[in-house]
């Protein structure tokens, strides 16, 4: 289990290969200075919700990986993360897809 931090106080626990799909998302975007919104539902027992932000190139964050072994990057989750991303929602954590499946056939099986 990782753990993401944001601007030292926002923070939220995220199992390690979907921290490292996050991670490369993330990068990529600020890398093409392209800011945007990350949302993440709280656990219930530290009040619940849902938290929202801003993620830009000035802003500290930190991805903690607690696992010693680095995890398999799956395309296809990777590029379901960054199609979120771009959305006007925003970046938010989505079902890993199958692994070598494509992003246009899974849109097309989740509106079936």
């Amino acid at each position: 289990m990782g753990r993401f931090v944001y601007e030292g106080s926002q923070r939220v626990e995220i199992e390690d290969r979907a921290l490292l799909h996050l991670q490369l998302v993330v990068t990529a975007k600020l890398r093409r200075g392209e800011p945007f919104v990350f949302s993440w539902s709280e656990n219930v027992s530290t009040g619940g919700g849902r938290v929202t932000v801003w993620i830009h190139p000035g802003a500290s964050m930190m991805f903690k990986f607690y696992g010693s072994r680095h995890p398999s990057l799956n395309r296809a989750w990777a590029d379901a993360l960054a199609f979120a991303a771009n959305a006007p929602s925003g970046l938010y954590l989505t079902p890993e897809p199958v692994e070598g499946s494509t992003l246009a056939s899974d849109l097309v099986s989740a509106a079936e």
